[in-house]
């Protein structure tokens, strides 16, 4: 297996079965995560052409390997960080102040400090207490108003957390911003991670023009827009649908090309570059009373302590996909997979349909990118994936 930094180069398409192969994982007891670094760039290049306008920050805390931020900041993205730390990573990727948002509404005194150092100049803000601390810590940043304007359906719903009411605070929040001669340069928004209600960008981009408007007559210029994430990661043709419904809404409330607007994709970027292979370590059938098979349990070498904590975390759904030969000729049982802690909660899936797999069998989940590698724990003593990074010629 190669060092966990160095980039394997492919013809074409990556194949995960000869990876698997090549990997001999008979002989570790760690799971692998297969990253296709030319997948990022494919969704790159896939954003440029639905939404040209727009240009991408990525949401660090969605999936923080140097080696993702260092192929962003190559290819010319913008980042989106929450934390001193995420700054820190992003600027040691050569990346300019200029490229980031400190879009974090609620940020640590010294957290506004470093990034004071650093020139960091655009952030959110949604309440008047921290308007008070930018006052104090930070008076020369760039303020950006967030506003609450949720999706009905949503992965992982914000709006409670942050977010102020477009129709009221907002006004009231630049107003406080005047009366303290802080600059308000924009205004923000975040429809919820993992949106599926297209039509909740329209009606937030509609707030925001009227959040810039109420800001010119304050005597603001106005020129950010940023639209946050909420992106898909693992469905092209969904993206297309809310790009088409982002590219309108943009054209129709802010056609002035001046206006710079942003977004802040996260797993859209990552998720679909990530394919996590585990070994099975244990195996267990369930019979019925009458003695049939029912289910057959699967114990696999990571679990929802470690990368499947999207599962709690980030609401997910995993598919799994085995490696066996002639698979469409074998029986399937009724699957249920485990994580390897002694905690009953670290349940990955249940109700699989799986041919009858055996120890040391190797189980495949696509999708693997966002909201994984960052929160991951080497919980009951369990190590973490090695990743594996590949790259197309």
């Amino acid at each position: 297996m190669s060092s966990q930094t160095e980039i394997n180069y492919y013809e074409q398409v990556l194949n995960i079965r000869q990876v698997v192969d090549e990997a001999h994982l008979e002989d570790c007891d760690e799971a692998l995560n297969i990253c296709d670094l030319s997948s990022v760039e494919r969704k790159f290049h896939l954003w440029q052409q639905h939404l040209p306008r727009i240009k991408p920050y990525y949401a660090v805390k969605c999936n923080d390997n140097p080696i993702i931020v260092q192929t962003l900041a190559a290819l010319g993205a913008g980042f989106d960080c929450a934390s001193k730390n995420e700054l820190k990573l992003v600027l040691n990727s050569n990346v300019e102040p200029e490229r980031i948002i400190f879009a974090n509404p609620c940020r640590p005194v010294s957290h506004l400090d470093y990034a004071r150092e650093q020139h960091v100049l655009k952030g959110t803000v949604d309440n008047e207490f921290e308007v008070y601390k930018l006052h104090k810590h930070y008076p020369n940043s760039n303020l950006i108003v967030r506003f609450k304007c949720e999706a009905k359906a949503a992965q992982c719903p914000l709006g409670d957390k942050f977010g102020c009411d477009a129709d009221i605070d907002a006004s009231a929040l630049m107003l406080l911003a005047k009366a303290l001669d802080l600059s308000v340069t924009g205004t923000s928004f975040h429809v919820g991670s993992g949106c599926s209600e297209y039509e909740a960008y329209e009606r937030a981009i509609k707030k925001a023009k009227n959040i810039f408007k109420f800001g010119e007559l304050l005597g603001y210029d106005l020129k950010l827009l940023d639209i946050g994430g909420g992106f898909p990661g693992s469905d092209d043709e969904q993206f297309g649908k809310i790009a088409g419904i982002v590219d309108k809404a943009v054209e129709k409330h802010f056609p002035d090309e001046h206006i710079e607007i942003i977004a802040e994709p996260g797993r859209f970027f990552v998720a679909a570059a990530y394919t996590l292979v585990c070994k099975i370590h244990a195996k267990r059938e369930v019979r019925n009373a009458a003695g049939k098979l029912d289910t057959v349990m699967y114990y696999l070498n990571d679990g929802v302590y470690g990368s499947f904590n999207c599962i709690l975390y980030d609401h997910q759904v995993v598919t799994a996909e085995h490696y066996l030969d002639d698979a469409e000729n074998l029986p399937t049982f009724k699957s249920l997979i485990w994580g390897p802690s002694c905690d009953a909660l670290d349940k990955i899936s249940e109700d699989l349909r799986l041919p009858n797999l055996n120890r040391g069998d190797l189980i495949g989940f696509p999708n693997m990118g966002a909201y994984t590698v960052p929160i991951a724990s080497a919980f009951n003593g369990f190590p973490l994936p090695k990743t594996l990074y590949f790259k197309a010629i």
